[in-house]
């Protein structure tokens, strides 16, 4: 237990004080933890060698790089980018705002739909904030809403794009976890859409309480409602054949991932928005995000090997039975620590950091890893809107140099609270998640 706890004490300092990457710093923690604890299971500690760590590792690293089931990450990332490109986020929220402008705090319900949408297809709540705030913060200030509503809408509508699929983040869970990916694709729709229902809900909060924060905009005629449509249809198809085919069965997560980034590219090209500067900046991040989340996924799983060698999984167990605690209480345990944890590290970071430990834990005790991690996804959500480390209001302040991170922070009060209902829903109503993946594969 006290090589589990350095192990960890170690981690923390060197991601938080040494700002050591943290893909690096798991596999390091990972490497020589995991070679530690074969020195100390040797009778002859003149017998160690550095094999069987060197081994573990190089195993890892060419088995993650060679795993076919992976190329669904630069695929999903570069249709996303591509989207991006193709000028979807203007579309999408002239499209909300025709439809919710009208009404007090629409256009920050309007900004919360858009957001929805496009970061189902982004894939990257940090870029739909970043995308967002330049569509949807001018006409918001235009029509006098109060800076706190407006950014607040903003980044809490672009926490939806690690739920709704496809998502990265699930597709890096269901890797570490060989749960099925489109089950877990499955999984999160309905959960989003009831995310994206009750921000609706906090929006309709915040001006029932002060109705001067979310003026009512103008009212737009169903011919120019349907003319704004139009400009999404094109993205609409691709995200139904996309994803109506993962849960159809006609393709597999990869080669849905295929066709939805060949289709990203006739889009763009429809558009008249991709040249060939634009398109090798578009592969180039591409190549830059997967080359970082393949780097990632190889430290968590060096480091998943170092907790498993340690027995961790095992201990949590008979510690969870000796406090004599039902199944349900435990996974209520787990999520008080990812709320606590997403107060000091990123999303990505935790979901990393502490999947390998509790999964095992959670699948022991006969719960579905499919709905667990749906539960992850969600708990970690509200981490990119929890002080002090929200990574999406950071984002914001930074794009929009006069707006300071307490005013975002206070603005996201009652979105917050609506996670925490959603959470607590999927929690104690499993099928809310499950309903899809049962109806479809079962």
């Amino acid at each position: 237990m006290s090589v589990i706890l350095v192990g960890f004490a170690v981690l923390i300092f060197m991601i938080i004080v040494a700002r050591i990457p943290i893909a690096f710093a798991m596999g390091l923690v990972g490497f020589f933890g995991f070679a530690f604890i074969i020195g100390l299971e040797l009778t002859n500690i003149t017998d160690f060698r550095w094999t069987i760590p060197l081994s573990m590792a190089s195993n890892r690293m060419i088995d993650t790089v060679q795993d076919y089931g992976l190329s669904v990450i630069p695929l999903f990332i570069l249709m996303g980018n591509l989207v991006t490109r193709s000028g979807l986020s203007e579309e999408l929220y002239a499209a909300s705002n025709a439809f919710l402008g009208h009404r007090k705090g629409g256009l920050s319900m309007a900004t919360v739909v858009a957001c929805g949408g496009f970061s189902a297809i982004c894939g990257s709540s940090l870029a739909t904030s970043a995308t967002m705030s330049k569509v949807a913060m001018p006409a918001m200030r235009k029509y006098g809403y109060a800076d706190s509503l407006a950014t607040a809408s903003i980044a809490a509508g672009g926490t939806l794009g690690i739920l709704i699929p496809p998502s990265v983040i699930l597709v890096i869970y269901g890797l570490m976890t060989e749960s099925s990916i489109r089950e877990l694709f499955a999984a999160g729709l309905l959960p989003g859409l009831l995310g994206i229902l009750l921000y609706l809900g906090a929006v309709r909060y915040v001006v029932w309480r002060d109705p001067a924060a979310g003026p009512a905009g103008e009212k737009l005629s169903w011919p120019e409602r349907i003319q704004a449509l139009k400009g999404v249809w094109g993205v609409l198809v691709l995200f139904t054949v996309v994803m109506g085919g993962i849960y159809l069965g006609v393709f597999t997560p990869t080669e849905a991932a295929g066709v939805g980034a060949g289709g990203a590219f006739i889009i763009a090209l429809s558009r008249k928005r991709l040249t060939l500067g634009t398109l090798f900046l578009t592969l180039a991040e591409t190549a830059r995000t997967s080359a970082m989340l393949f780097a990632v996924v190889i430290g968590a799983l060096i480091f998943s090997d170092f907790v498993n060698r340690a027995g961790l999984p095992d201990m949590l167990l008979q510690f969870v039975a000796a406090l004599d605690i039902s199944p349900l209480a435990v996974i209520l345990v787990i999520l008080a620590v990812y709320i606590v944890l997403g107060m000091v590290f990123e999303s990505l970071s935790m979901i990393l950091l502490t999947v390998p430990v509790f999964y095992p834990l959670v699948a022991s005790m006969g719960f579905d890893l499919v709905w667990f991690g749906i539960v992850v996804v969600i708990v970690t959500e509200i981490s990119l809107i929890t002080p002090p480390v929200g990574m999406n209001v950071f984002v914001l302040s930074a794009v929009i140099p006069d707006m300071r991170a307490s005013t975002i922070f206070r603005g996201v009060t009652p979105f917050w609270c609506a996670d925490i209902v959603r959470l607590l829903l999927v929690v104690f109503i499993a099928p809310i998640a499950m309903l899809l993946p049962k109806f479809l594969y079962s």
